[in-house]
């Protein structure tokens, strides 16, 4: 049988783990895919990658698809976001003097404290916060944009974001670049490694449900090759199903650390996949709940919801019109493909693609297709609930 080439782009994190696994373990061969994984060095170098066609797919920031359908950032392309392929997954880490001065002031240090640890990392920066995060439209951004702004922060006006792909951030650290990053794993994890930072907050408990890749696709191959699309979007699910069991973490660890892809020793990327996290270097491991989700509690399905809350959030940053943002923002989100590709092989779907973000405090079933869906928590630290309707 010939197979159809895909050439995807995808950056050195743990939540590309759905890529290499559906090549390496076959489901993308078993649809009828060549699937060609190509390692960047940037996010925007992915982005313009994917937006010139050099790239028929991509691991992508799930709120790139929503910048570029609105024109923002480099080149305006319309961009489809097919599915979700990975929720949480960040750290936010400090540099050791930074921590050493939270201390000082009363900070306990626990891993888990967004309030507590917020405020005394406010205090102790004293002058304007550098802070690190890999892509100006990324959850990286959102997240202590909410955060640090919930607890009194003008966030972005009072930060000084800079941009720093994802492998270099423990190095920018080390080098005095930035005082804090928000990144995802394992450069954390790496950061702490190398004695650059240490990890003062896991990104779930700000929103304990974000979504954080995508996969992404140009608009027009979208409509142009439905039946690879579908093909492509039911390998990646396989593949996240496959993530989503426990016993499968040491033969995924391995598949990662291989120097194709990551490239960093296993036992780094096992904290990701197994949400024990070392915050400090020499220190203990914590357990850390939900750190990094594939396939629990519909992680895979792309709300309509979420593309608002990015599209207004963006919106409001960059002085668009909010509503037309989100109607632009909700488009981007093809929930009505994930429905039309993923339901002839099973996929449990629920009955609505839009829903309030943050009102589910604990696990909870909701209506679907097959009846056996349970959705939560996924709430934000400061109690907000998102209507996209409002």
């Amino acid at each position: 049988m010939s197979l159809t080439e895909i050439r995807c782009g995808f950056i050195p994190l743990v939540d590309a783990a759905p890529l290499v696994v559906m090549r390496e373990l076959g489901f993308a061969e078993e649809e009828g895919l060549d699937l060609r994984l190509l390692r960047q060095p940037s996010w925007s170098t992915l982005r313009d990658m994917l937006a010139l066609g050099h790239l028929e797919a991509a691991h992508m920031l799930s709120p790139v698809p929503v910048a570029m359908s609105l024109g923002l950032g480099g080149l305006p392309t319309r961009m489809d976001a097919l599915m979700v392929l990975s929720v949480n997954g960040n750290t936010i880490g400090v540099s050791p003097e930074l921590a050493t001065r939270m201390r000082a002031a009363g900070w306990a240090g626990g891993f888990a404290d967004p309030v507590g640890t917020g405020n005394h990392l406010i205090r102790a920066a004293g002058a304007r916060l550098r802070v690190g995060v890999p892509f100006p439209f990324s959850m990286h951004a959102e997240l202590l944009y909410h955060w640090l702004g919930s607890l009194g922060l003008s966030a972005p006006g009072g930060l000084d974001v800079r941009t720093i792909p994802p492998p270099r951030m423990g190095e920018a650290m080390a080098a005095d670049e930035i005082d804090a990053f928000c990144v995802g794993e394992p450069w954390g994890s790496a950061a702490v490694e190398r004695g650059a930072a240490e990890l003062v907050l896991p990104g779930s408990a700000i929103w304990s449900f974000a979504p954080e890749k995508v996969l992404a696709a140009g608009h027009d191959w979208v409509e142009a090759n439905p039946g690879t699309v579908g093909r492509l979007m039911r390998a990646a699910w396989r593949a996240q199903a496959w993530l989503g069991d426990g016993q499968n973490i040491d033969m995924a660890s391995d598949l990662l650390a291989r120097t194709d892809y990551l490239d960093i020793p296993d036992e780094i990327i096992d904290r990701a996949l197994m949400g024990r996290i070392q915050t400090r270097q020499g220190g203990a491991e914590v357990k850390v709940p939900r750190f990094l989700c594939f396939h629990e509690a519909g992680a895979a399905f792309p709300w309509r919801s979420q593309a608002a809350l990015m599209g207004r959030a963006i919106a409001r940053r960059s002085g668009l019109e909010q509503d037309a943002a989100m109607a632009t923002a909700r488009a981007a989100f093809r929930s009505d493909l994930y429905r039309a590709n993923l339901a002839p092989i099973g996929v449990d779907l629920p009955g609505a693609s839009e829903k309030l973000e943050g009102a589910l405090s604990r696990p909870t079933p909701v209506a679907s297709s097959r009846g056996g869906l349970t959705l939560g928590p996924d709430s934000f630290f400061d109690g907000w609930i998102f209507d996209p309707h409002t």
